[in-house]
C-alpha cells in the first residue's frame, strides 16, 4: 500500500516539474545573476518553493516575484 501511494506521489510530481520547466521562460531565467538563476532551476526541478529562496538569497515574497517575472507556476 505505501508503494502505491509513493508512487502515484512521485507520477504526480513529475507531472508538476514537466508544467514548471514548459511553462517557464527560460531566457528570463539565463539573465539572472548566478544565484537567482540557480534557484529558479532548482524549483523547477525540485518544487520546494522555501529551499529556493533561500538559496536566491531573497525573502520567500521576493523569490515567487522572480517566478513570476520567469512565468514559472507555483503548484500546490
Amino acid at each position: 500500500m505505501k508503494e502505491e501511494i509513493r508512487k502515484k506521489w512521485e507520477i504526480l510530481e513529475e507531472g508538476d516539474r514537466r508544467i514548471r520547466e514548459r511553462e517557464a521562460d527560460w531566457e528570463f531565467i539565463e539573465r539572472q545573476p548566478p544565484k537567482i538563476r540557480a534557484a529558479l532551476k532548482y524549483y523547477i526541478k525540485e518544487g520546494d518553493i522555501r529551499i529556493a529562496a533561500k538559496l536566491s538569497g531573497l525573502s520567500l515574497e521576493g523569490f515567487r516575484e522572480k517566478l513570476r517575472e520567469a512565468n514559472v507556476p507555483v503548484i500546490t
